[in-house]
């Protein structure tokens, strides 16, 4: 507290209230409503312990960061583990890891024979590559591909190359919501604790074996999610530097500020916009990303002002702000998507290349390889929004939150005495592409918390992660005639386990709760943890393609429709 304010005498009035047991509220400064700053890292479990003060300091202060390295060490070392295994082409990497290949060796998607008969050559020994140089039309822009032959380029076309790099990104994106979360409740401890929800979450660690696309479009998502937390917190920053100071040394809101004031370069928005634009140019869906995270920028810088003391806070944010967040995420989404595809503009004959060449009508002032992308881009549309194959696995997304149809990515049945089948009677050999039971039951009842912590709280961090949700989760509704699959949901798992995490915290208790209060809620929230961990164990099994007895296997179908 600044000095004249701690040195202040109370007036005859006060002292009066004091008697009859008024405790005067504590003045909190405008600065720190708008910047709220991060707590001073806890030092006492590594003082008793017997470590010095000094030392314990030290050692609180490094779990800032090296608590979310530790929770990542040990993603890693469960998503590397035997990541080759099955040595097989599992699900649809039939697609994005040969369509990978060829990106690598042509620059766009090639031409394969059919999957019976390229994968058993691509598995063989010596291995035969029949890829020809003949455009193929292709589902999904080209981004995820790329990043799927990085892995490839490394380690050659074989499942533990075209699987690298998803698990890469799976073992960076625990690690990202770990920083996420603490910058999101300002606590070290709840964002290692998100991270290791996610960590132990089945839908996430599958999707990190396995060379699909969905788990990349979460790696660039959280990634954009990420840097607008860091915006916003710089802006509040700027805009709470920006206020007079009173006399006892507290800001004030000030509507001159809080109307007028600029919030000053903003790079992390840049970088937002960026990562959208490569989720987008890994599958569509990410563009629904851009639209929800749009609104959601608008609301904050909104709530800033608002609290800096503008009189219209919404028409402060049209004058001072929405132009440059507008400027600062779509063209750069648009510009990235673009440059993703290089490799098909400087081919000659990557699918639908050369359409535009020749032709002149209304738009002929456009350049012809980008006339070329946008008739083949429709062509896409066409082909995703009627997509009405029906599918063993498909799936209506009102089930996902409830994992009523989880999908079957590998199945082999060994027969006794061979192939790790060590019993008399069947095995099976299984990937089962489902979330952890007791962690996406439990976020449904978060979910629920988050919204009453919304909409009758208006807690601003149940808005943002209940935002993130929607974008990931309600588009899919629109396409219910559509061959969809649960898998999709990879995309707003990051966002489930912050629910499940805020909804923990918030058992607890309130501040000032009791220590009984306190324990009673610690001692509720371990336990669900332990038993989420619990529940992954023991469907570990089932997502690592270990082959089991066949009754272990129908063991673990708790639910009919899960076969």
């Amino acid at each position: 507290m600044p000095p004249k304010a701690a040195n202040r005498r109370p007036t005859s009035w006060e002292l009066r209230l004091r008697r009859f047991g008024h405790v005067e509220p504590p003045r909190t400064s405008t600065r720190d409503r708008l910047a709220v700053p991060f707590p001073e890292p806890g030092s006492r479990a590594w003082r008793t312990l017997g470590l010095s003060p000094a030392v314990a300091g030290r050692l609180a202060r490094w779990s800032e960061w090296g608590g979310p390295l530790l929770v990542a060490l040990l993603a890693g070392l469960t998503r590397f583990w035997r990541l080759g295994s099955p040595r097989a082409v599992v699900f649809d990497e039939t697609y994005y890891a040969k369509d990978a290949w060829s990106l690598l060796r042509l620059g766009y998607e090639g031409t394969w024979p059919d999957r019976e008969i390229a994968d058993p050559q691509i598995l063989a020994d010596p291995q035969v590559i029949p890829l020809s140089g003949t455009g193929s039309f292709v589902a999904h822009p080209p981004m995820g591909k790329w990043v799927i032959a990085l892995g490839e380029w490394m380690f050659g076309l074989n499942p533990f190359g075209w699987r690298f790099m998803t698990a890469v990104l799976g073992t960076l994106s625990v690690l990202m919501l770990c920083r996420t979360g603490r910058r999101l409740f300002r606590s070290t401890a709840l964002g290692c604790l998100a991270g290791t929800l996610m960590a132990l979450d089945g839908l996430h660690y599958v999707m990190s074996r396995t060379a699909l696309l969905d788990l990349i479009v979460m790696f660039f998502v959280l990634a954009a999610f990420g840097c607008l937390l860091i915006d916003r917190d710089q802006a509040r920053a700027r805009l709470a530097a920006a206020l007079p100071v009173d006399g006892d040394g507290h800001t004030r809101p000030n509507h001159v500020t809080g109307d007028r004031a600029g919030t000053g370069a903003r790079p992390w928005r840049l970088a937002a916009g960026f990562f959208l634009g490569l989720a987008a140019a890994t599958k569509w869906n990410g563009l629904y990303f851009l639209a929800l995270f749009l609104v959601l920028t608008v609301l904050w810088d909104a709530g800033a002002r608002r609290v800096a003391g503008a009189h219209h806070p919404y028409r402060a944010v049209l004058r001072r702000d929405l132009g440059w967040s507008v400027l600062s995420l779509v063209p750069v989404t648009v510009l990235t998507y673009l440059a993703t595809w290089t490799g098909w503009f400087l081919s000659d004959n990557g699918y639908g290349r050369q359409w535009a060449d020749g032709r002149g009508g209304t738009w002929s002032w456009i350049p012809a390889p980008l006339r070329s992308l946008w008739h083949y881009e429709y062509g896409v549309y066409q082909f995703n929004v009627g997509l009405h194959t029906p599918h063993t696995y498909e799936s209506n997304p009102w089930s996902w939150p409830v994992l009523g149809r989880p999908v079957l990515f590998h199945y082999h049945s060994p027969e006794p005495g061979k192939g790790g089948c060590h019993t008399t009677a069947d095995c099976s050999q299984v990937i089962l592409a489902l979330g952890t039971p007791l962690l996406w039951w439990s976020a449904c009842c978060a979910l629920v918390y988050l919204l009453y912590r919304w909409a009758l709280r208006r807690d601003w961090r149940a808005g943002a992660i209940l935002c993130a949700v929607a974008a990931g989760y309600l588009p899919w509704f629109l396409y219910q005639d559509r061959t969809i699959f649960s898998f999709y949901a990879v995309v707003f798992v990051p966002y489930l386990s912050l629910a499940v995490t805020m909804m923990l915290a918030a058992s607890l208790g309130p501040p000032g709760a009791t220590e009984k209060r306190r324990t009673r809620g610690a001692v509720a929230a371990g336990a669900l943890v332990l038993l989420i961990a619990w529940n992954f164990i023991y469907f570990f099994p089932i997502y690592t393609g270990q082959t089991i007895p066949y009754a272990d296997w129908r063991a673990r179908l708790w639910l009919d429709t899960w076969i």
